[in-house]
């Protein structure tokens, strides 16, 4: 797998059906490599290591009805009261992080209002702490510590 933009992490791999799988510890289940789960795994560990965010509060990969459709988001950070603090929206390292991608966590944090979202192809990260009442986001450098 591709080298991406994060601080080195180990992993827990099996062979599965002649697959690579990698060990999601959030879902605790092995999960198929895939260049956007490779992406999403890194992501997972740098909200646990570098951030210091409780495994506890954080979801992997759940169904939400954006518009009467069913979505999948790839990661969310809660906070204590239930809250969503953070939104993640992963992409394979060869999709470019475009408005579209943008768009697309805007449309899901329509129904999530998560204070913070973060957009990154495991290349490019982007951090945006939402303005609700000028309906904008704000990029920011990095993100809070939790």
């Amino acid at each position: 797998m591709q080298k991406l933009n994060f601080n080195p992490y180990s992993f827990r791999f099996k062979n599965s059906e002649n697959k690579v799988a990698i060990f999601d510890e959030i879902r605790k289940k092995f999960i198929i490599l895939t260049p956007e789960e490779w992406v999403r795994q890194h992501v997972v560990q740098f909200l646990l290591q570098d951030r210091n965010y409780p495994k506890s509060y954080i979801n992997v990969e759940k169904l939400i009805k954006v518009n009467d459709l069913s979505k999948r988001y790839d990661i969310v950070v809660f906070q204590p009261n239930g809250n969503i603090f953070l939104l993640v929206e992963c992409k394979a390292p060869e999709v470019p992080i475009t408005q579209q991608t943008f768009d697309q966590i805007a449309r899901y944090n329509l129904t999530l209002k998560a204070e913070y979202l973060m957009v990154t192809n495991g290349v490019n990260h982007y951090f945006c702490k939402m303005d609700f009442v000028n309906e904008t986001y704000v990029f920011l450098q990095e993100l809070p510590l939790h």
